[in-house]
């Protein structure tokens, strides 16, 4: 573990230095933890690829005793049992105006466009954690040979549902937003609603799966 105070009340934990799914896992079950056995002085907790930003009552706690209470909450955390992920199936309709960027990113590859959504949808992606917007879960691993950077320059206005893919991530944008992310496709399902509990259709440590669906399909499913 290594700690960074990162304000007068907040206190980042890192727990490696790399983003794999057994770093992630130590970051799931300190979380766990965490959530089962919260500490008077806990207020926030905010998971990452690599780490925790705990936020505390600085009128309670201060830094050296935080640290001290989470490295107690690790060792707890090495003994539990990593809870069995949710997978959620998200249908996806692949190119033309759904994912106008299929094409450059197969030239790029050397790929064909049909041979890109294979290697998207024929495998499940681990929720790393939520950020960016509400709902907005960062995936991985996507395959290396479909790993493409980002827009040089973003678009000013991404559709809601938009699947996309950014260095080795996946992601689909829950709102209308900005963003940079290789548009493969678009999904018909709503991500996140404020009326819905929970809010959120993914949570982190969710496995998530994309299956192809056609045109005429997307459109029944919007409409009903």
């Amino acid at each position: 573990m290594r700690f960074c105070a990162a304000s007068d009340r907040a206190l980042l934990v890192y727990l490696g230095e790399e983003i794999s799914l057994p770093v992630h896992e130590r970051v799931l079950k300190l979380l766990r933890v965490l959530q089962a056995n919260p500490p008077d002085w806990l207020r926030n907790i905010q998971p990452a690829y690599c780490s925790l930003l705990v936020t505390f009552d600085p009128c309670v706690t201060g830094h050296a005793e935080v640290e001290v209470a989470l490295r107690e909450f690790e060792k707890r955390a090495e003994w539990s049992r990593p809870s069995k992920p949710r997978t959620v199936e998200i249908p996806v309709c692949y190119g033309e105006e759904f994912g106008p960027d299929l094409d450059e990113v197969a030239k790029l590859h050397q790929l064909t466009p049909e041979e890109v959504v294979r290697q998207h949808s024929c495998q499940s992606y681990h929720v790393y954690f939520l950020g960016f917007a509400p709902g907005f879960a960062y995936l991985g691993d996507l395959p290396p040979a479909l790993a493409t950077p980002r827009l040089e320059l973003p678009r000013r206005r991404v559709p809601a549902g938009s699947v996309g893919i950014a260095g080795r991530q996946t992601a689909v944008y829950p709102f209308a937003t900005p963003g940079g992310w290789r548009l493969l496709g678009r999904t018909p399902l709503v991500l996140f609603r404020g009326d819905r509990k929970p809010m959120s259709l993914l949570s982190i440590g969710d496995r998530v799966r994309f299956r192809p669906i056609t045109r005429d399909e997307f459109q029944q499913r919007v409409q009903a």
